[in-house]
């Protein structure tokens, strides 16, 4: 499995929830809605959850092993901390 394609969408207003990602894999599958989450001990990823019946949020896509899991979260911060540096690259070419 190669992630072929990674979008990120920055959150505008403060808090926890820093942006919130789309990954494509082998350039067939494209799973949305992944977030990036500003933890006590850094940034992580949440996958897409939903709200079921008895108020518990529920993953709707998810990696099945750590190793996977790890993989994706490596992915999407690196891409991540990258749009953040093209923003701060732009911003300082305004100038």
């Amino acid at each position: 499995m190669q992630i072929t394609d990674v979008r990120v969408r920055k959150v505008a207003k403060d808090g926890k929830l820093k942006a919130v990602v789309s990954i494509t894999i082998d350039d067939e599958f494209v799973v949305h809605d992944i977030k990036v989450i500003e933890g006590e001990k850094g940034l992580f990823i949440a996958m897409p959850s939903k709200k079921s019946l008895d108020g518990e949020y529920r993953d709707i896509a998810h990696p099945i092993n750590s190793g996977t899991r790890e993989r994706l979260q490596t992915t999407i911060l690196e891409r991540y901390e990258q749009s953040l540096e093209e923003e701060e690259e732009a911003a300082a070419e305004e100038l």
